[in-house]
Formats: C-alpha cells, sequence, structure tokens
C-alpha cells in the first residue's frame, strides 16, 4: 500500500488536466474510446496472458505466439471487430507475430502497387487469411538498398511467366517476418529482365507453401533464420530465409500499377513514379516511428513510477529516505527521455497524416510530395528507433 500511496502524491501534483491529456495522446476522442475498451478486453482475457513469456525458450516462444495469433483471429470474428478494432486488439496481444507482415506488409503491397484487377482477387483471400502473407524484399546482401537487390525475374514469353531466381548466395531473401515458417505467399521484389535488358526492381505475388500441407513448393527452399539477439523481443517471430530455384509464376502476378509487361513481352511504364515502388516501405516507416513511441513511453512511465517509489539515502533524523526521482541525476536522464516520449508521439501522427495526404495526392497524380514522405519517415525511423533503443538499454 505504501508505493500506491507514493504513486497517488506525485500524481495529485499534476498541473494540467490527467483526463484532457489522455484523449491529447491517444489522438482523438473516439481513438481513445476504441483503444481503452479494446485494452481492457486484451487485459481480461487468460488467453492472452504474458505471464512466462520470460521464461520461455525460443521454440515455445513461436508457439505461444501461433497459440495468441490463432486466439487472436478467433475473438476478432467472435466479436465481428472492425478493421481498426482488430489493429488495436493485436497491438495490445503484444506479441511480433507473422499477422504483423500480413497485415502491416502484404496487404499494404498489393493495395498500394497492384492494379484494381490483383486486388479484386487476392485482397480478399488475405483478408480472411485464406492465403497469409509477407514481404520479400531484403535479401542477405542488400537491406533497404532496393536498387542492389540480386532476385531476378525473368519474362518467358512462350509460357507466358516470370521465372524467378536467387542466383547468388547473397540474393537469398533474409530476415522477412512471416516467412520463416508460416506465411503460404510472399510480395518478392526482384529485378525485372525483359530479352536480357534489366528493367529494375519490381513486386511479384509468389506462392511458397501448398496450401494442402504446407510443404514448400517445387524450386523453393525456405526456412527460419533461428534466434535473434535479446531475450523474447523477436525470437517471438518466424524471421526467415528463402531461395528461388528457377520457380515460375504466371505473368499477371506481377504487381502492374506502376509498371506492367504485356503479353508480347513489352514493358509499359505508367505515368506513376517509379519510387510508388517504395510506397510500402515509406507506410510501414510512418508505423515504426509509432511504434517508437509507444516502446519509449513505455520505458520512461516504467522508470519514472519506480523513480517515485524507490528511496535511497538522504534520510535525516531516522525519517523516510529521499525519492529517487528527487535526485537532479535521476531528473536529468529521464525527463528528456519523458519528453521525447511526447514529441515521437506527435510526431509519429504527423507522419500518418503525411501518408494519408500523400496516398490521397497520389490517387489524384498529384506526386509532388512523395520525395518528403520518403525523406521524412525514413530520417524519423532512424531517429526515433536509435533514441528509443539506447534508453531502453
Amino acid at each position: 500500500m505504501e508505493e500506491v500511496d507514493h504513486l497517488a502524491h506525485e500524481r495529485n501534483k499534476a498541473q494540467f488536466d490527467v483526463e484532457a491529456m489522455k484523449i491529447v495522446w491517444a489522438g482523438s476522442q473516439h481513438v481513445f474510446e476504441v483503444s481503452d475498451r479494446i485494452s481492457r478486453l486484451v487485459a481480461s482475457d487468460p488467453g492472452f496472458s504474458k505471464d512466462t513469456r520470460t521464461m520461455l525458450g525460443r521454440k515455445e516462444l513461436f508457439k505461444n505466439t501461433l497459440r495468441k495469433a490463432a486466439h487472436a483471429w478467433k475473438r476478432i470474428i467472435e466479436l465481428r471487430l472492425s478493421e481498426e478494432e482488430a489493429s488495436r486488439l493485436r497491438f495490445y496481444v503484444d506479441e511480433p507475430a507473422y499477422t504483423d507482415l500480413h497485415w502491416g506488409m502484404f496487404l499494404p503491397a498489393i493495395k498500394g502497387q497492384g492494379t484494381e484487377e490483383q486486388q479484386k482477387k487476392w485482397l480478399p483471400l488475405a483478408y480472411k487469411m485464406q492465403i497469409i502473407g509477407c514481404y520479400a524484399q531484403t535479401e542477405l546482401g542488400h537491406g533497404s538498398n532496393v536498387q542492389g537487390l540480386e532476385t531476378t525475374a525473368t519474362f518467358d514469353p512462350q509460357s507466358d511467366e516470370f521465372i524467378i531466381n536467387s542466383p547468388t548466395l547473397t540474393s537469398s531473401k533474409w530476415w522477412p517476418g512471416g516467412l520463416g515458417k508460416v506465411s503460404t505467399h510472399a510480395v518478392v521484389y526482384a529485378r525485372l529482365l525483359l530479352d536480357g535488358q534489366d528493367h529494375g526492381v519490381n513486386g511479384f505475388i509468389v506462392q511458397l507453401r501448398s496450401l494442402d500441407d504446407h510443404s514448400p513448393l517445387p524450386g523453393i527452399t525456405i526456412g527460419d533464420i533461428g534466434m535473434k539477439f535479446g531475450n523474447g523481443a523477436y525470437n517471438t517471430m518466424d524471421n526467415g530465409v528463402l531461395q528461388f530455384d528457377h520457380v515460375r509464376i504466371p505473368r499477371n502476378q506481377m504487381l502492374m500499377r506502376v509498371s506492367q509487361v504485356t503479353r508480347e513481352g513489352k514493358y509499359l511504364q505508367s505515368n506513376v513514379p517509379r519510387q510508388l515502388v517504395y510506397g510500402t516501405m515509406v507506410y510501414v516507416r510512418q508505423t515504426i516511428v509509432s511504434d517508437a513511441s509507444c516502446a519509449l513511453s513505455r520505458a520512461v512511465c516504467i522508470a519514472t513510477r519506480y523513480s517515485c517509489v524507490r528511496r535511497q539515502f538522504g534520510s535525516q533524523d531516522g525519517g523516510p529516505e529521499t525519492q529517487v526521482i528527487d535526485y537532479k541525476t535521476q531528473q536529468s536522464r529521464l525527463f528528456p527521455l519523458l519528453a521525447s516520449a511526447y514529441a515521437f508521439r506527435f510526431v509519429g501522427e504527423w507522419l500518418k497524416w503525411l501518408y494519408t495526404d500523400v496516398t490521397q495526392r497520389l490517387q489524384a497524380s498529384d506526386f509532388s510530395t512523395l520525395p518528403e514522405a520518403h525523406a521524412c519517415t525514413a530520417g524519423l525511423k532512424s531517429l526515433t528507433t536509435t533514441a528509443t533503443a539506447v534508453s531502453d538499454y
């Protein structure tokens, strides 16, 4: 009870309206109400318990995540949750899973780069999770340097197919979440080759595993990359490795909103800038900034509360020792991070607005703000995640 009293005393010192700040932090009254309701739903469901997570090994962590992801999908269906509510539920489950890549990268890639016809074919399957997708861009030899990717997609005009191939060891897809064990499909980024001419990197929908027995399809070598640094962390995720040995896919599985290949093998470039190929990365970067603000706010909240409760030295005449929060050295470490958590939160909201605005402009063939979106999301992703990682450490 003594600890609770300490926190209550500190909270009563607030010189601002705490309830109003909750709305400001959430972004709106609606978002706050949805978040509050869904967080309570998750917290009250024993199926989402995290009590044993810090004690589980990699294999058990992954099994536990599969169970939670399945339970989350069951609850989403049973409660008929909206897309917004389902997204908040997955957030509050607080366990990185293959579903993050399915909903956060696979679907947005098809939405942003697929034609209307392609969206009508693939999105219903993905929304019902009849197929599970991942985002196979990063290669063993190339991370965010998309222009350096080595995987090839060579058009065969005789069969009207693309041949997806990994010509080198460094062209192996490396790190995509959901790839190692779960995904049935992937949006694969590869160099488009027509008659020996390189037309740059494009996205292709490629089936990886059988929908009957989940075994890898012919020509596909696939697996989990194993343990990652940190206890727990992304060890709940099946980050994978993927190689193609001349795997054939139909021509219409090239995402063709930005550029097309005709039945005759001609390359057609639309008036949409090629940077739109990186549109999914822009989307993910802005979500990562928001994720960084959430991670930092949690860490700072825990540290600040503990600093209020913890007492050390400074006792006079047998009285209580000094709260750690009252030491200037502690304040100098905590308060800038507390301010940063708010700053990251608000800039994350601004990035969401910027991404939405850019998307709407793109639909009207206005590409003027695309470079700003690339620069801001890339720079802020680096800044916010570095600050968060250093402070959490």
